[in-house]
């Protein structure tokens, strides 16, 4: 029973540590793992395949969940280092630096009301959808998940409200999100549509709508 337990148990840590969102947790079922493969190697008159079998996988998945964490932040902090200068470059001039000299008016035209200005969007709320877009482009989440990973105590800490501005003005192609995801899913675990078809709508999982699941399923091998 323990080495069925630590086959199991490294089974889970390797499903944790292939998924970026979860890989930075995927060392507690793995170390987990390798402690009940080692308890079942010393174990007397038992059978050592599957404990060495839950062993080997719980390693792989304590080495996987390392790389994909550590190319996700590499991922996260590159894209939000664009955005930065992207939003830079495209900040208007400061009062002076190249202005031009206006021309004089032609002629004094009746002055009209004035609209009234476009309310700011506070920073935090600026900082949310950055990290949404950033979510959606690199990890392909789904709406849900990328409004849970905001709000987490354990992700961005966003505000409720900060969050759900970023995933309404997010400009994203879940449809995309959940193919990606569903051929991830099928080149680096072999599963199953169904069982991809789950995972994807899962609560635990991605979280995807049942529609955004389906197109996924059904482009699958397109």
């Amino acid at each position: 029973m323990v080495s069925l337990a630590a086959v199991i148990v490294a089974a889970v840590a390797f499903l944790f540590a292939v998924i970026p969102v979860l890989s930075f947790i995927a060392w507690l079922p793995a170390l987990a793992a390798i402690v009940l493969g080692i308890i079942g190697l010393v174990l007397k008159n038992r059978k050592r395949g599957l404990a060495l079998t839950g062993l080997i996988v719980a390693a792989v998945s304590w080495i996987v969940a390392i790389v994909v964490s550590i190319a996700s932040v590499a991922g996260l902090a590159g894209a939000v280092d664009a955005e930065i200068d992207r939003q830079a470059s495209a900040a208007p001039a400061a009062p002076g630096e190249s202005a031009e000299p206006a021309e004089p008016a032609e002629a004094a035209a009746p002055a009209e009301p004035a609209e009234p200005a476009e309310q700011a969007v506070p920073a935090e709320f600026a900082s949310a959808l950055v990290k949404a877009e950033t979510y959606s482009t690199i990890m392909q989440m789904s709406k849900t998940g990328i409004y849970d990973q905001l709000v987490s105590e354990y992700g961005e800490k966003f505000s409720p409200e900060a969050a759900q501005y970023a995933v309404d003005n997010l400009q994203a192609d879940y449809n995309a999100n959940a193919l990606a995801k569903a051929k991830t899913y099928q080149e680096t675990m072999a599963m199953s549509p169904e069982a991809i078809r789950d995972q994807l709508v899962s609560e635990y999982g991605e979280k995807f709508t049942q529609e955004e699941a389906d197109y996924a399923i059904a482009n699958l091998n397109g």
